[in-house]
C-alpha cells in the first residue's frame, strides 16, 4: 500500500405484463400456454385445452373448435376426468412459471453480485510484490506443494494510499497516534489445498524472529516491510528521485517482497497471493458491515490499544475492533491470545458478512468498494471472488484456524528486543503436514496448545453463540 508507515509496537407501479380477463365469463383456463420462464418446454406441440372427442370424419382440430352463438348447440364443458385433467395440467403449467420466475430472479440477484464482486476487484490496489519476490526465492519456496497460499497482512500504517499523514482526529479514531516506522502486525498465511480439502488460516506471532533475505541478517517478522521500505526511501531519496507518489510505491513493493520472503523461509512454502489491509481499512470494513460480535472471558483494557472492555458479549466496530484485536498487554499469554482474538473476530466477521446480506445490499457495496479503494491492496492475479469463496470456508468452519509452534515466548535478541524462537524445520513440517489429514485423536485429548492445530470455536459451524476468549 502505497505510503504506509506504523506505530513500533514492541511493546506493544406500472405496467406488469399480465393479460386481465374482464369480459365476466367463467373460464377455466387459457386457451394458449406460452412456456415458463427459464424452463425446457417439453409440452406438446399444441398447447390448448383437452376438448371434447370429435369425430374422424370432421377433420376438426382444437383450432376448429369455436362455438357459432346463433346456433344452440350442446354443451363442451368437459366433466370428470377430463375436467380434473386440465386443472391438473393449469397447476403444473403455473407451477412452472412460478419456479421459472424464482430461477430468473435468482439468476438476475447472481448475476448482480457478480458484477459488484467485479466492481470490488476494479476497486482494488494492485502490486507486483508476489514476482518481484519470486525472482530470488529459494528452492523450497520454488515448489508448487498442491497448495494455493494466501499471505493475508494487516499494517499498521498512519498514512493513506498516497503516503500522506491520517489527520489527528482518524487518528483519535483508531486509538493510535502517529508514528515513522510500520509494522506488520497480523500476519496469515491462508493455505487452500488444490484438491479441494479442508484449508488452514495460519497465525504468525509478530515477534517471530527470521532471517529476512535481503535484510541479510534475523528481523523480528513484523518489521521486514518496515525496515525495507525506509530504506529503500532513503536510497531512492539519495539518488535525487523527486517524485513522492513514486518512492512511496516502490518502496511499498519492495516491503512487501521482503516480507513475502521472509513468509516463505520461516514456512517453507511459495506464497502464491498477496493481500493487505491498513489499519484505517480494518476502521472502515468493520463500520460497513456494523460491527463484529465478540465475547471476553474477563473485563480488561491497555491504555497502549485504547482497549476497554467489559466482560461478557457484545459489538465491536470502528475504533474498538481496531482495539480488540491489537491488545496484547493485561493478556495471559500477550501476543499469543492476541492471535486467538483475530482468529475469533476474523470467523465472527465472515459470518457477519455472508448472513447480513451485504453482497445483496446496495448501500453496503457501495461503502465497501470505497473502503477497498482507500486500503486494500492485492496482486493483480488475486480476484475478490477467490477471497469470497474463502470468506464462505471460514464462516463455515471448512478452514481451520492454527499458529505456528513456537519454542520460546519473551526471550531477547543480541538488540534487547523481545521476540519469539522458533525452530524452522518443526515449523516446515508443521505447515506441510496441515495438507495431510490428520487421523482423529482419542477422546479427551487435545492437540499441544503452542501447536495451534485445534481450531477456535467460532470457527466452528455447529457453534451457536461467539466462544469468549481472553
Amino acid at each position: 500500500m502505497a505510503g504506509k508507515h506504523g506505530k513500533p509496537d514492541d511493546d506493544d407501479g406500472g405496467d406488469d405484463g399480465n393479460v386481465v380477463d374482464t369480459d365476466g365469463s367463467d373460464v377455466d383456463e387459457p386457451t394458449t400456454y406460452a412456456p415458463a420462464v427459464g424452463t425446457v418446454d417439453v409440452s406438446p406441440a399444441v398447447r390448448s385445452p383437452v376438448p371434447p372427442a370429435a369425430s374422424p370424419e370432421s377433420g376438426a382440430f382444437p383450432d376448429d373448435l369455436a362455438v357459432d352463438d346463433d346456433e344452440p348447440t350442446e354443451s363442451t364443458e368437459p366433466t370428470g376426468p377430463t375436467r380434473a385433467r386440465r386443472r391438473t395440467s393449469g397447476l403444473l403449467i403455473a407451477g412452472r412459471v412460478v419456479m421459472g420466475l424464482v430461477s430468473a430472479a435468482a439468476l438476475a440477484a447472481m448475476s448482480l453480485v457478480w458484477l459488484r464482486v467485479d466492481a470490488l476487484d476494479d476497486s482494488k490496489n494492485t502490486t507486483d510484490a508476489i514476482s518481484a519476490a519470486q525472482e530470488d526465492s529459494g528452492p523450497a519456496a520454488a515448489e508448487d506443494d498442491g497448495a494455493n497460499d494466501i499471505l493475508i497482512v494487516g499494517n499498521d500504517s498512519r498514512t493513506d494510499m498516497q503516503g500522506r499523514p491520517l489527520s489527528e482526529k482518524l487518528l483519535r479514531e483508531l486509538r493510535t497516534e502517529a508514528t515513522e516506522t510500520l509494522n506488520t502486525d497480523t500476519l496469515i498465511l491462508l493455505r487452500i489445498p488444490r484438491d479441494g480439502s479442508r484449508g488452514s488460516a495460519i497465525s504468525i506471532p509478530r515477534d517471530t524472529s527470521v532471517m529476512v533475505p535481503n535484510l541479510g541478517r534475523e528481523e523480528k517478522i513484523n518489521g521486514a516491510f518496515g525496515i525495507t521500505k525506509a530504506g529503500v526511501m532513503e536510497k531512492m531519496v539519495g539518488e535525487g528521485e523527486k517524485d513522492r507518489a513514486k518512492i512511496n510505491r516502490d518502496s511499498d513493493d519492495a516491503g512487501r517482497a521482503s516480507l513475502i520472503q521472509a513468509v516463505q523461509v520461516l514456512t517453507g512454502v511459495r506464497i502464491d497471493h498477496y493481500t493487505e489491509v491498513s489499519l484505517y481499512g480494518f476502521y472502515l470494513l468493520t463500520e460497513v458491515i456494523d460491527g463484529v460480535d465478540v465475547c471476553l472471558n474477563h473485563s480488561t483494557s491497555d491504555p497502549d490499544s485504547g482497549a476497554s472492555f467489559a466482560k461478557g458479549p457484545q459489538t465491536v466496530r470502528g475504533g474498538d475492533a481496531v482495539a480488540f484485536v491489537r491488545q496484547r498487554k493485561n493478556l495471559p499469554r500477550g501476543d499469543l491470545d492476541r492471535i486467538v482474538r483475530q482468529q475469533t473476530f476474523l470467523s465472527s466477521a465472515m459470518q457477519k458478512v455472508l448472513s447480513g446480506g451485504l453482497l445483496t445490499d446496495n448501500a453496503k457495496l457501495n461503502a465497501l468498494e470505497d473502503a477497498v479503494s482507500k486500503t486494500v491492496v492485492m496482486d493483480d492475479g488475486l480476484h475478490f471472488l477467490e477471497l469470497v469463496n474463502q470468506a464462505q470456508a471460514l464462516a463455515s468452519g471448512n478452514v481451520q484456524f492454527v499458529t505456528i509452534p513456537v519454542e520460546a515466548v519473551g526471550a531477547r535478541n543480541d538488540r534487547g528486543q523481545s521476540i519469539i524462537v522458533v525452530d524452522l524445520p518443526k515449523v516446515h513440517r508443521f505447515v506441510t503436514d496441515l495438507l495431510t489429514p490428520q487421523p482423529p485423536q482419542p477422546a479427551g485429548m487435545v492437540a499441544p496448545e503452542e501447536f495451534g492445530r485445534t481450531a477456535p470455536a467460532a470457527a466452528k459451524a455447529a457453534q451457536p453463540t461467539v466462544p469468549c476468549v481472553d
